[in-house]
């Protein structure tokens, strides 16, 4: 993929359009709505494809996987109620792009990918943009348990069921994201750590992710 690095008012002004579409379907909170229409989408895209970056759409990235619909990217943000200086676990980097949403929020945030290509390309392109995160190579079903405990996580493709090694890793207070269900669709959960062990878990809409694989997964 070639990368052009250029955000003029054409970029701008489509990305403000989403942001107008996002709060049209329910994104309420202002800090994710900044967040979206700051983060330039077309940068995680070759420049023959510019003119799909900003509709609410996934766009295939490569390695069988997508970077995820704007909406989707917002809901689930909006879910983690990030506070400047959290430390953030993202499962599956991808393309990057969340991993770019969450650090405009302010947040600390380890990626890790199990893509090698992916991970490389994640790893290029957020320093060119002036973004900066901890990137991991290898199985985010298992967490990153050397730079736990976190105060978010979010896990960015369909789990057939909670990870029990990510719920170790989440302080006390802390709350995970993430879709459950088979591979042909998943609800969004939200699981708050009350206590060293109790969980409170709450099931949201229905979304369609590609698989997370791993050791503790598909």
């Amino acid at each position: 993929m070639a990368y052009k690095f250029v955000d003029n008012y054409r970029e701008q002004g489509a990305r403000k359009r989403l942001v107008a579409l996002l709060e049209e379907r329910g994104i309420s909170d202002k800090e994710v709505l900044k967040a979206m229409g700051t983060v330039p989408r077309h940068f995680f895209f070759d420049e023959t494809f510019w003119n799909q970056a900003y509709k609410d759409i996934a766009f295939p990235i490569g390695e069988g996987q997508t970077i995820s619909q704007p909406y989707t990217v917002a809901y689930q943000t909006q879910l983690l109620h990030i506070k400047k200086g959290d430390t953030v676990l993202e499962i599956g980097t991808g393309s990057g792009y969340q991993t770019c949403i969450l650090l405009e929020l302010g947040a600390q945030v380890f990626t890790i990918e199990r893509q090698e290509k992916l991970f490389e390309r994640a790893k290029f392109v957020l320093p060119k943009m002036g973004y900066r995160a901890k990137f991991f190579y290898g199985d985010g079903s298992k967490g990153i348990p050397e730079c736990a405990p976190y105060d978010k996580m979010i896990v960015t493709a369909g789990a057939p069921f909670v990870p029990e090694l990510l719920l170790k890793q989440l302080k006390i207070g802390g709350i995970l994201v993430v879709p459950v269900g088979d591979e042909q669709a998943q609800k969004m959960v939200t699981v708050l750590r009350v206590s060293e062990t109790d969980y409170e878990k709450i099931e949201l809409d229905t979304f369609r992710f590609v698989p997370l694989v791993g050791d503790r997964a598909w």
